[in-house]
């Protein structure tokens, strides 16, 4: 949420008197205050309690020893990141890699103009699986294989929290979209090899974006227990672009639903095998480096 000052605040979405959730809404406006709906305990934007019913007789009690507990939050790029841990990394410093990396596309300056929400039968680690691999694109996305050859991936980050790299268009395509041409002018401040080219970085732990020359998809990847998760996908153009409703933005739009929705149907076949008790996990391939360079961060979190 934002304060008066438009300052970015969160946190614990739980009362401090008996622990109830207080808001029940994934997005909305509250007015000066945030007011628990059980017994009204009530908070100001800061967090701060400033209402507690009946509780004036109540020995040692102090509101001000009750604020709602308070989340880190940071501003990239238009996305906001959270670190629920009492004792949260530098953001700046943990970001460092990625802080200007995507500076030609002006990210926080583009509109979305559509998202798209799936509910995949799968673990949510697997979405994440193959977003970083492109091994499957011949079989599960032949008309995405005509666009950019799978063997032509090039990694530029290949550890830690940001995995990814770019793929070249191959010869007379201009963009992902249905008709493999750009469905509306290039994004102002991307220019060279940058308009022949898509890049993909997955972003620890839920992120995925996509930079084509016109436009960016992001997928952002929710668990919803071990064996679903909710995918929201978002496409952003230039606000002019979005303004306009000139251009066929849909030939991008379509173009990544059809292609989520079979990414989504091998995910959920691959996590009903994976169930098995014959299952043992081959060796990773050269094409599938990224993956194991996810697993091995993702596990670094256990051994903390």
């Amino acid at each position: 949420m934002r304060d008066n000052k438009g300052i970015l605040k969160a946190f614990f979405n739980v009362c401090r008197h008996r622990g109830t959730r207080i808001c029940q809404n994934n997005k909305g406006n509250f007015s000066k205050t945030i007011q628990c709906g059980y017994h009204g305990w009530t908070y100001n934007l800061d967090g701060n309690l400033v209402g507690a019913p009946h509780m004036d007789n109540v020995d040692n009690f102090n509101k001000e020893d009750y604020p709602l507990h308070s989340v880190a939050i940071e501003e990239w790029e238009g996305f906001l990141f959270l670190n629920l841990d009492d004792h949260p990394e530098n953001f700046g410093k943990k970001f460092e890699p990625i802080l200007d990396r995507f500076s030609s596309w002006n990210l926080d300056n583009l509109a979305i103009k559509e998202s798209r929400i799936y509910n995949v039968n799968c673990n949510w680690k697997l979405i994440i699986q193959n977003f970083c691999e492109c091994y499957h694109c011949p079989i599960i996305h032949p008309q995405l294989a005509e666009i950019h050859n799978y063997m032509g991936g090039r990694n530029d980050l290949y550890k830690g929290p940001f995995l990814g790299g770019y793929m070249d268009f191959n010869e007379g395509k201009e963009s992902i979209t249905t008709s493999s041409e750009l469905c509306c002018p290039p994004i102002k401040g991307v220019d060279g090899d940058d308009l022949r080219r898509v890049y993909y970085y997955s972003i620890f732990p839920n992120l995925l974006l996509s930079l084509h020359p016109e436009y960016v998809m992001y997928h952002t990847v929710w668990p919803a227990g071990i064996n679903k998760c909710t995918v929201k996908c978002s496409w952003l153009f230039s606000k002019e672009i979005v303004k306009s409703n000139k251009y066929n933005t849909k030939d991008a739009i379509d173009f990544w639903d059809k292609t989520n929705k079979q990414d989504w149907a091998i995910c959920e076949l691959s996590y009903l095998g994976v169930q098995s008790k014959k299952y043992e996990p081959a060796p990773y391939s050269g094409q599938e480096s990224l993956l194991a360079a996810y697993d091995d961060y993702y596990l670094q979190h256990f051994k903390k």
